[in-house]
């Protein structure tokens, strides 16, 4: 599916959010039937991330209305969500954020016996590090991070990251606005944990990135696949699945996983402290673990499903993509990026140097 059909379905879906009044939001039941008022839920989630029939299906189904709003990184979202829920029934944060919410309390546990579909999370989603136990969030797609250029620009297929480094491609590349996908990268470009917290090795990280920043065209907030579309840069840090979701456009867009290795990531729905509407929240998580509803959506993002029922629905072309789904062996080289309490802040203080060309 293309990605210009998803940002417009995405546009007529964001309508304003409800903001708790009154007494504040609700924690058990929902307003719905029994007081004559059409119920809603208010989804918060990134861009080209849900295929188009899925919303509609739902309202249609439990006869609701949803609202659906967007936000480009983790730190955007934190920064909604930690002054006080807004309205926001469902986040889909990053395994790291995750963590981070999570000590932060800004999550609601959740209530598994709501959730029918619980069952279909796949072994290796089950009980991960982030959230023990999945006691706050049911995962809802894993990829990577990786390298999308255009073949016929670079003259070549490329499979280092050596290329975001080396000045080959000046002012033909873009990274995203990932503070610690793109510190974690280079770290290990250089050799070093990519959640180090060595202070010495951090900077040496950002002094690389300052290095190297004048090649750039852009840090794109989750928007370097239409950049590389446009053609306004060669080589782009992307989400596989937005790499993936241009491909059929142009023959001459690649995605790989550099032979150094890369960030592994699973996106999450989880309840944020303070939401309206937390029976529907569950049903809406539900919804999205049946196998079908599991399969469209990964059939559209062209990212890995966690849903073990819809595995054999997934169209084969990505099933047996190994950009997509990789081998044992490239897993070998993936790596989370973790939560790693005060010392996330050397990360923050690297990140707005570099934003400040210092």
């Amino acid at each position: 599916m293309k990605r210009t059909i998803s940002i417009t379905f995405i546009a007529l879906l964001t309508l304003a959010l409800l903001v708790a009044c009154g007494g504040g939001a609700t924690t058990g039941g929902d307003t719905g039937s029994g007081s004559g008022e059409v119920q809603e839920l208010n989804v918060y989630n990134w861009s080209t991330y849900i295929a188009p029939e899925i919303i509609p299906a739902f309202e249609e189904q439990y006869n609701v209305k949803v609202n659906y709003d967007i936000f480009a990184d983790n730190d955007e979202l934190l920064a909604k969500i930690q002054p006080g829920n807004p309205g926001y029934d469902i986040i889909v944060p990053t395994d790291y954020m995750v963590e981070i919410m999570r000590q932060q309390e800004l999550l609601l546990p959740l209530d598994k016996s709501k959730i029918a579909n619980f069952g279909n999370i796949d072994d290796p989603f089950i009980d991960p590090p982030y959230d023990p136990g999945n006691d706050y969030c049911v995962p809802y797609q894993w990829g990577t991070t990786g390298l999308g250029y255009n073949v016929e620009k670079t003259g070549r297929e490329l499979d280092s990251w050596d290329v975001m480094y080396n000045h080959e491609f000046a002012g033909r590349i873009s990274w995203l606005t990932d503070s610690r996908g793109v510190m974690g990268i280079t770290l290990l470009y250089l050799g070093y944990d990519p959640n180090t917290t060595n202070p010495a090795e951090i900077d040496e990280a950002l002094q690389l990135l300052l290095d190297t920043k004048s090649d750039v065209v852009a840090f794109a907030p989750d928007t370097g696949q239409i950049l590389l579309q446009q053609g306004e840069v060669d080589i782009a840090y992307e989400y596989s699945g937005d790499i993936f979701q241009i491909m059929e456009d142009d023959e001459n867009i690649r995605y790989v996983i550099p032979k150094e290795g890369t960030v592994i990531w699973t996106d999450n729905m989880c309840i944020p402290v303070g939401a309206p509407h937390v029976d529907l929240a569950h049903e809406f998580i539900s919804f999205i673990m049946d196998a079908q509803i599991g399969a469209d959506l990964a059939n559209y993002t062209a990212y890995g499903t966690p849903n073990k029922a819809s595995l054999s629905l997934i169209d084969p072309e990505y099933r047996d993509n190994p950009g997509i789904y990789p081998s044992d062996e490239t897993k070998a080289k993936l790596f989370f990026i973790r939560s790693l309490g005060e010392a996330d802040a050397l990360y923050d203080e690297a990140w707005t140097k570099l934003g400040a060309g210092q």
